[in-house]
């Protein structure tokens, strides 16, 4: 007698992989994404860019692609006489000795300090991806949280949820994140973790909410319920499994979203503190250059996090319809 075997049925997340595998777009979107986290992981450890703070070039030296430029000498040119400065009458005499030594160019250009502009990204990439990372998990975490409750309690629980829900989305998004930063008063990046990750938990909840009253009344959390089975147990144990791909593809949305958020909250002074780099602060710092002609800061913070976000989109978008059960 042979036996036969019946393989079971693939579930949703293998499904979504074997989808996400044949879209070649997603893969490469992935592949840049990975790359990207990669670089932050490196950059963390201090693998890479730990010495983006040394001063190795001369002040705005240009990319070396494009050469000495009017106005920035090379390191052994003889120093030219600087205009005396009527408050600081020393201060020529220290610019010429910073910029001694020092190459003309660097390969992708410095800043108004001589740091390496490539390295400067690398290390502001890290605070940025992490900012967004780390506020998406937490507005994620509470929309989820704050949808669970309303959704499967209903009634007065969730008329409460729906009120605070109401509150937080009549007010425009960025004026509610200048509020928070306005009251807490305090620059850091934990700051603007708490700033986005108190802002940014509406769109989850109101899709987490959703599934949750759709989920409850379903066969199996009845027959977790005739089996005895908790309330925490039966929201966070057998519902959540079964709508955790919203709050995924939620998460990798609002990833995108902050790190925008980060480069605006930066541009507006609510940013970093000083002595940390992130792109939007590079941005900050390139607006007045850019009027001098130095454009490579700009250009190298600005193509970073195009490159990122695009990736992060394209995947997410690619993400929704794998996960999406109506896409066959």
């Amino acid at each position: 007698m042979t036996a036969i075997v019946h393989a079971g049925s693939p579930g949703l997340w293998l499904l979504a992989w074997r989808r996400l595998r044949a879209d070649r777009v997603a893969m490469a979107s992935l592949s840049v994404v990975a790359a990207f986290l990669l670089m932050l992981v490196l950059s963390a450890t201090g693998l890479i860019a730990a010495d983006w703070e040394n001063e190795v070039g001369v002040n705005y030296a240009p990319p070396g692609f494009v050469g000495a430029v009017a106005g920035v000498a090379s390191a052994p040119a003889p120093a030219q006489p600087l205009p005396d400065n009527p408050f600081d009458p020393l201060a020529g005499d220290m610019a010429q000795l910073r910029g001694a030594g020092r190459p003309a160019t660097l390969p992708f250009g410095g800043d108004k300090w001589g740091h390496d502009i490539i390295k400067k990204t690398i290390k502001g990439g890290e605070t940025s991806i992490v900012v967004g990372l780390v506020a998406a998990l937490l507005a994620v975490g509470l929309g989820t949280l704050f949808g669970a409750l309303s959704g499967y309690w209903g009634g007065v629980v969730d008329d409460f949820f729906n009120w605070f829900y109401s509150i937080f989305t009549a007010i425009p998004s960025v004026l509610m994140i200048l509020a928070v930063a306005a009251v807490l008063q305090q620059k850091g990046v934990l700051t603007i973790v708490l700033i986005l990750g108190l802002t940014g938990w509406t769109g989850p909840y109101r899709l987490i909410r959703a599934e949750y009253i759709k989920h409850k009344a379903r066969e199996y959390v009845l027959a977790a319920d005739a089996i005895g089975a908790s309330h925490w147990r039966k929201m966070f144990s057998h519902i959540f499994p079964n709508v955790s791909h919203v709050a995924l593809v939620q998460m990798s949305i609002l990833v995108v979203g902050f790190i925008k958020a980060e480069v605006i909250l930066s541009f507006l002074g609510f940013g970093v503190p000083v002595g940390v780099v992130s792109w939007g602060s590079m941005l900050n710092e390139a607006q007045n250059e850019l009027i001098l002609g130095r454009w490579w800061q700009l250009a190298a913070a600005a193509i970073a996090m195009a490159l990122l976000v695009t990736a992060f989109s394209l995947f997410t978008d690619a993400l929704r319809d794998a996960l999406d059960p109506k896409v066959k």
